[in-house]
């Protein structure tokens, strides 16, 4: 099919010109984003501004119209599904692969086309969720966990004219970006820390990494570094204060290093947002646990502490109310409530202490990353000014702060649940 654009804003690329309208349409397919990253390299080529290329890059991502009827169709005849009526539509609100709802008149599935300039490996992606899918017993998670549904080939992928679709099946419910109450966030950790027990026995060794040191603070620190050192853009006082204060940070990277060695790795979810959650409609139950890309070995610090870094915040991710943003003890006390009591009867002591530590660690790791790439030209995340990856750093560094300034209440809740043991 033809890849059309709405003409809007127009922005010079070599022998071209498109219009960008990065409100109207998704994230590209695969099948675009060869040609991207063949214009990315050709034009950087010839260009002295690198950072504005890739700005380019990233609003092309958002401005690709790929879906139509006979693709689906095409789709759907892999496999044996039989279809009386189609009809399909956008869902959800992810950033990374694009996904529709499609129902065939008998039955309703989700769609997904997978971005594999994100997750460059997805053998290692099917081969963790065939581990996942030989190792759960039917019963043994109080929630759906929606596994891609094979194909005619027996296969989770099928590939299209270059471009490759799952289908899942389709939970009913509601997502959420935020939780409204500590009830909420509470019923999320029971969620993720149901998905770690059930996998206990399970030798995480056996997957593999789907995103190479995703976690690795010590190498987010180093890259960090480099960018400071290699860093083109003219330092301000407030990029300089923020550089300062993330350097400062040393410690968290020392504490990784020092649970690295001696923390056993398993399986874990390692993106524990609330939009990877399926809620009932009253929101009184979790239905399913979804986003299972990133499965892989990990510290149950990692789970933990995304949830921590996602939910405890009293402002969201974009807030600029510096002042306003610091840890809410209330949702933070729910998290260790919902997420301890799975299971501290079958982790050892260290493990348990450490999940605190993840709170820190995982908001030292986000705010680490924006401005790694604020300094680098803004080359990664989608941005729509060109201080937004600073302000986003300095929003996780404000958490940062709150979470180290109420350890020692954090540490009172978790002496508690050892008094309860």
């Amino acid at each position: 099919m033809q890849y059309s654009f709405v003409s809007t804003t127009k922005i010079a690329l070599p022998d071209s010109e498109v219009g960008l309208n990065s409100s109207k349409y998704k994230w590209f397919g695969t099948g675009i984003s060869k040609t991207v990253v063949f214009l990315q390299e050709d034009y950087q080529k010839r260009s002295n501004k690198p950072a504005v290329v890739n700005r380019i890059i990233l609003k092309l991502r958002h401005c690709v119209e790929y879906m139509d009827k006979s693709t689906v169709e095409a789709l759907l005849a892999h496999y044996p599904i039989q279809v009386d009526s189609l009809t399909f539509s956008s869902f959800g609100s992810g950033h990374i692969h694009s996904t529709y709802r499609v129902s065939t008149g008998r039955a309703v599935f989700i769609v997904q086309e997978f971005n594999d300039q994100v997750f460059k490996f997805p053998d290692r992606i099917s081969g963790n969720l065939s581990v996942l899918l030989r190792e759960l017993k039917p019963g043994s998670l109080p929630y759906e966990l929606p596994l891609p549904l094979v194909n005619n080939a027996g296969v989770f992928f099928t590939a299209l004219e270059g471009r490759l679709f799952r289908l899942f099946p389709f939970v009913s419910g509601l997502t959420k970006d935020g939780v409204d109450n500590p009830y909420q966030s509470k019923l999320a950790a029971e969620a993720f820390a149901n998905f770690i027990l059930v996998f206990l026995s399970v030798d995480a060794g056996l997957l593999q990494d789907t995103i190479p040191q995703f976690h690795d603070l010590d190498l987010r620190f180093r890259q960090f570094e480099e960018s400071v050192r290699g860093c083109s853009r003219d330092i301000d006082a407030e990029t300089a204060d923020l550089i300062d204060f993330y350097q400062s940070q040393r410690d968290l990277v020392d504490m990784y290093n020092s649970y690295s060695a001696t923390l056993p790795k398993r399986v874990t979810h390692n993106d524990t947002k609330i939009n990877n959650l399926i809620y009932r409609d009253d929101l009184k139950h979790v239905n399913a646990v979804i986003d299972l890309d990133t499965i892989m070995a990990g510290f149950v610090f990692y789970d933990f502490g995304d949830l921590v870094r996602t939910v405890v915040c009293t402002e969201d991710e974009a807030s600029q109310n510096w002042e306003s943003i610091r840890v809410d003890m209330e949702k933070y006390a729910s998290l260790v409530d919902g997420f301890y009591q799975p299971l501290e009867e079958s982790l050892g002591r260290e493990e348990l202490d450490s999940l605190p530590y993840g709170g820190e660690m995982m908001t030292c790791i986000m705010g680490l990353r924006f401005l790694t790439d604020y300094l680098n030209g803004n080359t990664y995340y989608h941005i729509t000014y060109e201080q937004q990856n600073l302000h986003r750093a300095k929003n996780q560094r404000m958490l940062l702060q709150s979470l180290r300034e109420h350890r020692p209440h954090i540490q009172t809740l978790i002496a508690s649940r050892s008094m309860q043991e």
